[in-house]
C-alpha cells in the first residue's frame, strides 16, 4: 500500500478538527489543546536546535565549493528570492485586504461562549537559547566552517543536522495532523472557522497565481538574456514541475531537474553545478507562500505589516530557506524562528501559517525547481557558454 501522504493527513485533521469542534463536547476540546500546548512549548524548544542544525552547515558547505561560479549563482538565487518575497507582499497588499478585516473577524470576544478553550493542565519547555542567539550562533559557525575548512566541526555539525532533520521527520511532521485537528476544533468551537476557511481558499488561489508570474518572469529573463524563446523553455520544464508537485521535494526532483535544463541548452557542467545547488538556496516559491501566508494571519489578527518590517523578514528569510530540511513542510519549519523573532507570531499563529504553507507546499517547491532551470541558463550565459541549438532554433510561435 502506497503511503499516505502528509497533505491527504491534514485534509483528514483538518475536516475530523471542525467535526469535533461542532458535535465534539468542551472536555474533548480541552484535551486537545492540552494536545496542543505541550506540543506547542515542544515546538519552541526545537525551533533554535533546528536553526543551528541546519543554518551553520547549509552557509559551511557553500564554501567547499568556493569560487566565482558559485557566489555569482548564490547572489543571482539571493535577489531571485528577495524579487519573489516583495511581489508577494505588495500583491497582499493590493488583494488581501479586500477579503480579510483587519482583526475584527478573530477578535470579536463579546460571547463568552465564542472564545477559545483553554488546555486542562500546562508543561513548561524552556528552549536552550532564543531565536536570536540561534540565528547568530548559526552565522559565526556557518562561516567559520566555511573559512577554516575543518573536517572535525563540519563532520559533527552534519551529523547534528541529521539528528535534527529525524527530530522533525519522525516526530514533528506526524504529530503536525493531530495539532491542527486541535487547533481547527477550537476555532470551530469558537465560531471562526468559516473566516478561517475562506480565507485559506482564496490566499490559495493568489500565490498560485503569484507563481505563475515568477516562473514566466524569471524566464523572460532568462530567455532575453540567453537568446532563447522563454515560453519554449517554460514548456520544457514542465516534467519538473508535474514531479515536484508529486514529490514536494527539490532533492529528489533533482535528476528530473537537471534533463529539463540540459534539454534548454545549458551545457553539462553549467547544469550540474547550478541545479544541485539551487535545489538548496533557492526557493522563490517557497517565499512567496511564507510571505503571502504570514500577512495574511497577521491581517486576520489585526498585526501591522509595514513594508520595512515586512521586507527585512523577507531578506532574513533568503537566508533562513538555506536550512530547509529536504521534508515536506521544511521550509516553513526553517522560518519558524523568524516568525516569532522578526513578525512576533505566537504558537497559534505559527500553526495557522504552517497549515496554510503546507495545503500547497506541492506547488511551492515545484515553483523552486521550475525556476531553478532558469537560473541555469543565466549562469550558462555569464559562464561563456551559448544555449545548445535545440533550446534556440526553431522558436514555437503557438507560444510565443
Amino acid at each position: 500500500m502506497k503511503k499516505f501522504g502528509l497533505l491527504p493527513r491534514l485534509v483528514v485533521a483538518l475536516v475530523l478538527g471542525i467535526l469535533i469542534g461542532k458535535f465534539g463536547g468542551p472536555l474533548i476540546i480541552r484535551i486537545l489543546a492540552t494536545f496542543n500546548g505541550i506540543f506547542g512549548n515542544f515546538l519552541g524548544f526545537v525551533i533554535p536546535l533546528i536553526i543551528v542544525g541546519f543554518v551553520a552547515p547549509g552557509i559551511g558547505d557553500l564554501g567547499k565549493s568556493a569560487g566565482k561560479l558559485l557566489g555569482i549563482t548564490t547572489l543571482i538565487a539571493y535577489v531571485s528570492t528577495l524579487a519573489a518575497g516583495t511581489l508577494a507582499y505588495f500583491s497582499g497588499t493590493t488583494v488581501l485586504p479586500h477579503f480579510i478585516k483587519n482583526g475584527i473577524q478573530l477578535h470579536d470576544t463579546t460571547n463568552p461562549e465564542d472564545a477559545l478553550l483553554t488546555a486542562l493542565f500546562h508543561i513548561d519547555m524552556p528552549p536552550v537559547m532564543g531565536v536570536m542567539t540561534a540565528l547568530l550562533m548559526a552565522f559565526i559557525l556557518g562561516i567559520g566552517i566555511a573559512i577554516v575548512k575543518g573536517d572535525t566541526l563540519k563532520k559533527g555539525m552534519h551529523e547534528f543536522q541529521e539528528i535534527v532533520e529525524k527530530l522533525i521527520a519522525n516526530v514533528v511532521i506526524p504529530l503536525l495532523p493531530i495539532h491542527i485537528m486541535g487547533i481547527f476544533a477550537n476555532m470551530t468551537h469558537a465560531g471562526r472557522i468559516a473566516t478561517i476557511m475562506s480565507v485559506f481558499a482564496k490566499v490559495f488561489v493568489m500565490i498560485i497565481c503569484l507563481h505563475i508570474i515568477i516562473i514566466v518572469v524569471q524566464f523572460f529573463i532568462a530567455g532575453t538574456f540567453g537568446g532563447a524563446n522563454p515560453f519554449r523553455l517554460i514548456r520544457n520544464m514542465v516534467p519538473a514541475y508535474l514531479t515536484a508537485i508529486g514529490t514536494q521535494s527539490s532533492a529528489a526532483t533533482i535528476p528530473v531537474t537537471l534533463s529539463c535544463a540540459k534539454k534548454n541548452g545549458v551545457s553539462d557542467g553549467i547544469a550540474d553545478f547550478v541545479v544541485p545547488l539551487c535545489a538548496t538556496i533557492h526557493l522563490s516559491g517557497s517565499t512567496i507562500t511564507l510571505t503571502s501566508c504570514s500577512m495574511a494571519v497577521m491581517l486576520l489578527h489585526g498585526m501591522p505589516m509595514e513594508f520595512g518590517k515586512m521586507f527585512g523578514f523577507i531578506m532574513m528569510l533568503g537566508i533562513t530557506m538555506v536550512a530547509a530540511p529536504g521534508v515536506p513542510g521544511g521550509a516553513v519549519m526553517a522560518a519558524l524562528g523568524i516568525l516569532d523573532s522578526m513578525l512576533g507570531f505566537t504558537p497559534e499563529l505559527q500553526t495557522l501559517m504552517i497549515a496554510l504553507y503546507l495545503a500547497q507546499d506541492s506547488f511551492g517547491t515545484a515553483c523552486n525547481v521550475t525556476g531553478d532551470a532558469a537560473i541555469a541558463v543565466l549562469v550558462n550565459k555569464i559562464a561563456g557558454y551559448s544555449l545548445r541549438k535545440e533550446a534556440v532554433a526553431a522558436p514555437d510561435t503557438k507560444l510565443a
